[in-house]
């Protein structure tokens, strides 16, 4: 069995030999995206790692991004780019519809946001990563961002998180946005078959990571940032890493939405606990009997679990939930 966690320190060399002939599928949500696709699309075009394909599943767009897309693959004859339409039941479903649409052959598949920039290297850096994973076990490539205003002017790096990925950090948080991640093909293959299993999902991202850690593969935390991560008022989910973000995570708690995306994340893992290992699966319903029971008993419980969020911010929020019963 693979280990829980690689940590990519530094930026690797464009892939070669193998790796570098290996085929990304590209799996972008669109959803009146139209303003700000192109700049993705072109960023697409100009990855170092040039064997990929796009597929687009549209979610319902009333603007002009499938347009948009049309005009760059005509621009691009030789490259294999589809247009799929959604399931128009909100982002995270978007994403799920596309690991189902993605070829299951496929050496691996990188989840797209429509308004971000991509570095010319992230999609060769990810290949090369993973390749040095080995294919035998679910493994799934994260990292971090250079948070941007709306006209893609830097802000600041998205936070440095030095603990490594776990079920244990899972259950509680996701350390990878899915503008950053990638799957070979084994985490593809369950992930994809785990998704028809599924009702609701709070995001395909987190339910990623805890699917993968939980399942005893390897996830791969890149410190160096891949992509230009686009705010502006229309995100689906905004950046994390700032006083403001961290004191509306404290009202959520307050008004239990904490509670209710851990009860949904429990729902769907528990439909695929049979992918979980012996430990997570035990743990996965350890943290379920924890969340209803009286205050000593919970406080008992949470403590044996080793639930941990990435930053002492973030686990003062995890333990104030623990402590109100908001978790």
């Amino acid at each position: 069995m693979a280990p829980d966690s690689l940590r990519a320190e530094h930026p690797h060399p464009v892939a070669e030999g193998a790796a570098g002939r290996a085929h990304v599928v590209i799996l972008l949500a669109l959803y009146n995206g139209g303003t700000r696709l192109r700049e993705q699309l072109d960023s697409l075009a100009g990855q170092s790692h040039g064997n990929w394909s796009l597929i687009v599943s549209d979610d319902g767009s009333t603007d002009d991004g499938p347009e948009v897309l049309r005009r760059f693959a005509e621009e691009h004859p030789g490259r294999e780019i589809s247009l799929i339409h959604g399931p128009r039941m909100g982002f995270a479903q978007n994403f799920l519809h596309l690991l189902r649409a993605a070829d299951p052959d496929a050496d691996f598949v990188s989840f797209c946001d429509q308004d971000d920039v991509w570095l010319p290297d992230k999609t060769a850096r990810a290949v090369a990563a993973l390749s040095r994973a080995g294919p035998e076990v679910p493994a799934m490539y994260c990292g971090r961002t250079i948070h941007c205003d709306e006209a893609l002017r830097p802000l600041r790096p998205s936070p440095l998180f030095a603990r490594p990925p776990s079920f244990s950090n899972a259950l509680v948080q996701n350390i990878g946005g899915g503008n950053t991640m990638v799957l070979n093909k084994s985490a593809l293959r369950m992930l994809a078959a785990a998704s028809t299993r599924v009702e609701a999902i709070v995001s395909h991202d987190w339910w990623a990571y805890q699917v993968v850690s939980g399942a005893g593969g390897t996830v791969i935390y890149e410190t160096e940032p891949g992509l230009l991560y686009r705010q502006h008022g229309a995100n689906a989910v905004g950046a994390n890493g700032t006083t403001r973000t961290a004191l509306q995570r404290l009202v959520r708690v307050m008004q239990g939405r904490f509670r209710d995306w851990n009860d949904q994340n429990v729902a769907a893992l528990s439909a695929t606990a049979d992918l979980l290992t012996p430990e997570n699966r035990a743990l996965l319903e350890t943290f379920r009997a924890a969340r209803a029971a009286s205050l000593p008993r919970r406080l008992k419980l949470m403590r044996a679990l080793g639930l941990h969020r990435q930053t002492r911010r973030d686990n003062l929020a995890l333990w104030f939930a623990v402590l109100t019963g908001r978790v």
